[in-house]
């Protein structure tokens, strides 16, 4: 009886000590996220995103804190929130599906260095652009307003609707076409087609600045309608 005792005692200080082992055994700790692997992939969606953009694109991350502690993700996603979009200052968010889902937001910018047109010389209400009154500079053209020219060409013969200082971009916004037409001018009217050009004389029912498209009558009374051009000129196209 004694011996039966002893064998059932050492039997329950086993498994006693088993139950030990294995609520004290280590547990393996998830790995965390590679930080630099994050901001590689950040960089890489940017600048695919900004693929087309007029100039060379440069892309700056900001800081990810390290003290989150983010579990390793075997592919981190990145994602434009809404109204975010790769110009100048913007929002990414990154988030990871599995071993364990989280989602981070992170701050960025997207330069894309560039040529735009400035003025060299302070330009006044109603001023009709020539070359000399512009220059091509470079730099980043996210810092610039909306709508700034970037070709000389879109500028030259247009007129501004506001004083422009000497040195300041040129915005779309800031000029008109120069005025082609006035209403009541006698104009030549030039209908071109496939192997043929008929020129005839008309009256401008309307003011229209070049480019405009306007209405005219013939001698015959007529109303057409075609696009204003610099000399009294408006064409037609068929």
């Amino acid at each position: 009886m004694k011996r039966l005792f002893q064998l059932a005692l050492i039997a329950l200080t086993m498994a006693a000590q088993a139950a030990v082992g294995q609520t004290t055994a280590p547990v393996a700790d998830t790995p965390p996220q590679d930080i630099d692997q994050l901001r590689s992939a950040i960089t890489q969606f940017l600048t695919t995103q900004a693929i087309g953009l007029p100039g060379k694109i440069r892309v700056s991350i900001g800081s990810i804190d390290s003290r989150l502690k983010l579990p390793a993700c075997v592919t981190p996603e990145v994602f434009f929130p809404a109204s975010s979009r790769a110009w100048g200052r913007t929002t990414v968010g990154v988030r990871c599906i599995a071993p364990s889902p989280w989602t981070i937001y992170v701050a960025a910018t997207v330069h894309v260095d560039g040529e735009y047109v400035v003025a060299t010389t302070s330009l006044s209400q109603g001023q009709s652009i020539g070359q000399s009154d512009l220059a091509v500079v470079k730099g980043d053209l996210t810092r610039l307003p909306h709508g700034a020219i970037t070709d000389p060409s879109q500028a030259i013969g247009r007129t501004t609707t506001s004083s422009v200082a000497i040195g300041s971009p040129l915005r779309e916004d800031a000029l008109q076409n120069q005025q082609a037409i006035k209403q009541g001018q006698a104009v030549r009217v030039i209908v071109n087609g496939p192997g043929f050009s008929v020129t005839s004389e008309a009256r401008a029912l309307n003011n229209a600045s070049e480019g405009q498209l306007t209405k005219v009558r013939t001698p015959s009374g007529q109303v057409i309608s075609g696009i204003a051009k610099l000399g009294g000129v408006i064409e037609l196209a068929y």
